[in-house]
Order: C-alpha cells, then structure tokens, then sequence
C-alpha cells in the first residue's frame, strides 16, 4: 500500500489570509480529482503529513476529520486514512471545484465588462493559444 507523499517541489505555500485547514484540503482535493491521489489510497498519518508540511499536527487532524465529514477519505480504526473509492464522490467533488472555478471566472470578466459571447471567444483564443504550445 503506497502512502501519499507530496512530491520535490510540491511545497505548499500558505495565503496568511486564509485558514491552513482549508488550503490544505483544497490541495488534498485537488490531489484527488486531478489523479495524483487514487481512490481507496492510504494516505499519511496526520503526524507524517504535518511533519512534510511544517504545520500544527491538530490542523492536519482538523483536515483529515472535515475531509471525512465530506466523504472524501474514510477512516480504517487502527490502519489510517484512506481515499475515497466512491466515483461519484470523486466526480461530484471535481464538478463543485469546476463550478466555483468558472463561478470566479464569470464574475470577474464581468466586473471587467465582458459580455457572454466575448467571454466564449476569449476562452477559444486562449484555448487555442494554449493548445498550440503544448
């Protein structure tokens, strides 16, 4: 069974203007939903995992605890914390992390004055943009 490690290079960099609890298990569900992390994988003990991250092993517990209470890792008494193996959970948590992404995009172009339709086009040329330098 593999634990969960963050990579070289995978430092977390924490926003003072947010609590540490929350950007650490937007980073575990990012993990998840973008296949670094697998379903039913076993995860680092809350001590292990505050130790590679320098922060307070409580908070690490707190997010190990709320990401429970979400269904997105489950608890095996006395073998540790593991992924989610439910695809609808994973799938339902990648459609909300989607929604908020796009809810933030919206507003924002149109704070800047962008219309629909403008919007659209912008994401094509980017898109294409991108597309055209990978």
């Amino acid at each position: 069974m593999m634990l969960i490690r963050m990579k070289e290079g995978d430092k977390l960099e924490f926003n003072n203007n947010i609590p540490i609890y929350l950007q650490v298990m937007e980073k575990v569900k990012q993990d998840i939903v973008s296949g670094k992390l697998k379903p039913g994988e076993k995860m680092q003990s809350s001590r292990e995992y505050s130790n590679e991250l320098g922060i307070n092993f409580n908070t690490v517990a707190r997010v190990y605890k709320e990401l429970e209470n979400e269904k997105i890792v489950f608890t095996k008494r006395g073998l540790g914390t593991f992924i989610t193996e439910s695809a609808e959970q994973i799938d339902s948590l990648r459609y909300d992390m989607a929604k908020k992404q796009i809810v933030t995009f919206i507003e924002g172009m149109k704070q800047i004055g962008y219309t629909k339709e403008e919007m659209i086009r912008f994401i094509e040329t980017e898109n294409n943009y991108i597309e055209g330098n990978e």
